[in-house]
């Protein structure tokens, strides 16, 4: 991935409209290059597909209540309106036999166009999806809806072809809470007449394993409750599984945060997911909080829109609000490389992109007010809805970014910090954070005045030079300070001088 040039701002508004076997979905987004913004997410659990094993046909009281959502939909997209609409209706409108009729009556009574995907590009933009939301990942991407599941292996770079499975829970009888083993095995048979599929991750989608994942971080007092790209390791995710898929559905109502109606799929999304780890022999599951609809809105990207890297263009984008100067991220990151490039890797081959990124949030605090500046930011960047980041790297860039703005030895929600960043991690974040700081303070947050100067580390020594013409830019107490903590940080002495 690459990082994004410093011009900025284009950006427009679309909405996608998701009509799903199970819910019904209205998302309208802020599209800024590689970067997604979700404004407004309204969904209705309107059950569609849920009579369709029985009768072939949706579910007339889910007919009802998904065109009086879509209705309530057009109202609110007309008032906006976004430059691009994009709809998808998937596996119930797909195989009923009444779902032509359906996807006619929306559009005479809506003017939505419903686009019924087939299986395969069902499951090629949920491929799309993981990728935009996580690039460079492989395994294989599942993505479990009320009729259908959709299984995609995907590389790096693309998404191969994937299969479309008859393992939702509309397409089974009533989850039989008194014996689990069944539904075992009638997943079993099923998975069996699907193509040999292995893989180490397995990226789950869909609202019913976010679910699953949110029980797992209840049970685990896991602090941070952010979905995307929350991991869990094969005996973790098995644990889970097992539990959820013996609890009644009235427990798991009672647990915060699940729906009734989510509650009452949750046991068979957990055994499908269950019986996919040991079938794929997967050691690790990661869940994916994108999916078709931002697959759908990936693919309408230009480009080299698609080759930037949506972690550095997300924070590129957030601090460009309050930001006047869209230079001085990439000049920071240009000037501290030549530090924290000798050093070893926190991140391996992503410590380039994690310092892009830490770099591109300088001037994210500078509107707030001074005394509260540090904590307020690093609660935004920890929890902040910017995607292509590990909860670890969520908890380094937090931690970098306070230490932008204070020499403070203190660390805000150090529970959270330290359970996700070792003492290596955390000592390289306030390092960086620092380090960010001693340019901005420098130079009066002035990109081109920064380029006047160096920063190197040699033989202990952490040197910051500027040619004799800009000596008296290193004078000051305030500045021996800075250098000093960055110094501390990396187990250096600092040396200010003239070339």
């Amino acid at each position: 991935m690459t990082a994004s040039p410093p011009a900025r701002g284009a950006g427009h508004d679309a909405a996608v409209v998701d009509v799903g076997s199970n819910s019904v979905r209205l998302v309208l987004y802020r599209v800024e290059g590689r970067s997604l913004w979700t404004v407004f997410n309204e969904k209705v659990l309107a059950g569609l597909g849920r009579d369709l094993k029985k009768t072939g046909k949706l579910s007339e009281e889910g007919a009802v209540s998904a065109l009086s959502a879509l209705k309530r939909f057009r109202m609110v997209i007309d008032r906006l309106p976004p430059e691009h609409i994009f709809t998808a209706a998937t596996a119930a409108i797909r195989e009923a036999e009444d779902g032509p009729a359906f996807a006619g009556r929306v559009q005479a009574e809506t003017g939505l166009k419903l686009r019924v995907l087939s299986g395969q590009e069902e499951a090629r933009y949920a491929a799309l999806g993981v990728l935009a939301g996580a690039p460079a990942q492989e395994g294989v991407v599942g993505d479990l809806g009320g009729a259908s599941l959709e299984l995609t292996p995907i590389t790096a770079d693309a998404a191969a072809a994937g299969v479309t499975l008859p393992l939702g829970p509309f397409e089974f009888g009533p989850f039989p809470y008194d014996n689990p083993d069944l539904r075992r095995r009638e997943v079993d048979a099923r998975l069996a007449e699907a193509p040999a599929l292995s893989c180490e991750i397995f990226h789950a989608v869909g609202g019913a394993w976010r679910n699953l994942a949110l029980i797992h971080m209840h049970m685990s007092d896991y602090p941070l409750r952010v979905v995307h790209q929350y991991e869990m390791t094969r005996s973790e995710a098995l644990d889970a599984c097992r539990f959820v898929a013996s609890q009644s559905r009235r427990s798991l109502e009672a647990v915060d945060g699940v729906s009734k109606k989510r509650a009452e799929t949750l046991p068979h999304a957990a055994v499908v997911m269950e019986r996919l780890i040991l079938s794929l022999s997967v050691e690790k599951v990661c869940l994916s909080a994108y999916g078709v609809r931002e697959g759908l809105l990936f693919e309408a990207m230009d480009e080299d829109a698609r080759r930037l890297d949506p972690l550095v263009e997300g924070f590129a984008a957030l601090a460009a609000r309050t930001s006047s100067d869209t230079t001085l991220g990439p000049t920071l990151e240009a000037w501290l490389s030549p530090v924290f490039d000798g050093l070893a890797p926190i991140f391996g081959d992503r410590d380039p992109l994690i310092r892009a990124a830490a770099c591109r949030l300088a001037d994210l605090g500078t509107r707030l007010h001074p005394d509260h500046r540090a904590d307020l930011v690093f609660e935004q960047v920890l929890r902040a809805p910017v995607a292509g980041q590990s909860h670890a790297e969520r908890a380094f860039l937090a931690l970098a970014a306070f230490a932008r703005h204070t020499s403070s030895s203190k660390t805000p929600e150090s529970g959270t910090i330290n359970r996700l960043l070792n003492d290596a991690g955390r000592r390289r974040a306030r390092a960086l954070g620092s380090a960010i700081r001693l340019g901005c303070d420098l130079t009066g947050r002035d990109s081109a005045l920064l380029t006047h100067t160096r920063l190197s580390l040699k033989s202990g020594r952490l040197l910051l030079t500027t040619d004799h013409e800009r000596a008296d830019l290193l004078l000051g107490e305030q500045t021996g300070r800075r250098a000093a903590t960055v110094a501390g940080h990396l187990d250096a002495r600092a040396e200010i001088r003239s070339d």
